[in-house]
């Protein structure tokens, strides 16, 4: 059986150890869905798979056991899916039509969670609004507030939500439990002077613990919307490592930008010599340096009065 493995893993499906099976690799953005599409995953699963599931480290859902000659079958039945999700698509009805850029992956979000300071879903489905489909290897992930809870230092992009406290001092009754709190579970960030509570702006982070701490709401949450921007964390083989800090209490608007435009870097930069034509991004910074690559993410990016860049990154990690 001759199987063409490019198409193949473009289409979304996986080579496999078994010659003439696969697997199809299912996209959630931001890891939520409405729960009706579990039904018809199920459907795939039992009609061509081998009746099994597996829940990716990305949140998506990957069906195992399915003959080959059944992807256009697959296809046809992912197709709802793909349309109640959103998801961009150059042929309908033909499945997914591409292969590198990951699955957008996110924490829950302050749909739920009381510590998140940003719906990490609506902006993951932004993202893949404006990212998919792509054939280059990107990772992005999301998480609420610097709890990080879904590692996003680990990716390629890593968006930390964040909030700039408001202080009603009207409202403060001197408890002192934000400050307490900040500096038991952050970064010590609030003191107490003249009966009322004064913020570093340099040493806070933007975490919300004092919202959430505060028994009057002297405190509440910024209605502006802030990010930390981490950037080239990576697993792996050579030099796994954690992403760091590029930009900080960044906007949204800019952040979907730098992405953007990193593509365009890639693009002109990625070694086309490499194995599979691919070479991971963080490699392709440490090749041409942090600041070709600054260059290039910060092309057309406004960003606000309060965001503020790294002049230099320098990435550690293991080294083998």
């Amino acid at each position: 059986m001759d199987i063409n493995t490019k198409y193949l893993k473009k289409n979304a499906f996986r080579v496999t150890k078994k010659r003439g099976i696969t697997a199809s690799r299912i996209r959630v953005p931001g890891g939520h869905m409405d729960a009706k599409f579990l039904s018809l995953i199920q459907e795939i699963a039992d009609k061509y798979g081998d009746g099994t599931i597996h829940i990716t480290t990305r949140q998506g859902f990957e069906v195992p056991g399915i003959d080959m000659k059944d992807i256009p079958e697959v296809n046809k039945l992912l197709q709802p899916i793909i349309e109640g999700l959103g998801i961009n698509q150059e042929v309908p009805g033909e499945g997914y039509t591409a292969a590198g850029t990951r699955n957008i992956a996110a924490c829950i979000g302050n749909r739920v969670c009381p510590f998140a300071n940003y719906d990490t879903s609506a902006f993951a489905k932004k993202i893949e609004e404006a990212i998919f489909p792509n054939d280059l290897h990107f990772k992005v992930a999301l998480t609420g507030c610097p709890n990080d809870c879904l590692k996003v230092r680990m990716h390629d992009f890593g968006i930390i939500g964040m909030t700039e406290p408001q202080y009603d001092a009207y409202r403060c009754i001197g408890c002192q439990a934000c400050v307490n709190n900040c500096k038991s579970r952050a970064t010590g960030a609030l003191r107490f002077e003249n009966f009322k509570v004064v913020r570093d702006h340099d040493k806070c982070i933007g975490c919300g613990e004092c919202v959430g701490k505060c028994p009057t709401g002297a405190w509440s949450r910024s209605e502006e919307k802030y990010y930390r921007l981490a950037i080239m964390g990576r697993s792996g083989k050579k030099n796994p490592r954690l992403a760091e800090d590029f930009i900080v209490w960044v906007d949204e608007a800019s952040i979907l930008k730098i992405i953007l435009n990193t593509y365009d870097f890639v693009a002109e930069y990625i070694d086309k010599e490499a194995p599979g034509g691919k070479e991971h991004i963080g490699y392709i910074i440490d090749r041409t340096g942090f600041q070709e690559y600054k260059k290039w993410a910060l092309k057309d990016v406004k960003l606000g009065p309060k965001a503020v860049l790294k002049d230099n990154i320098y990435w550690s990690g293991v080294r083998y």
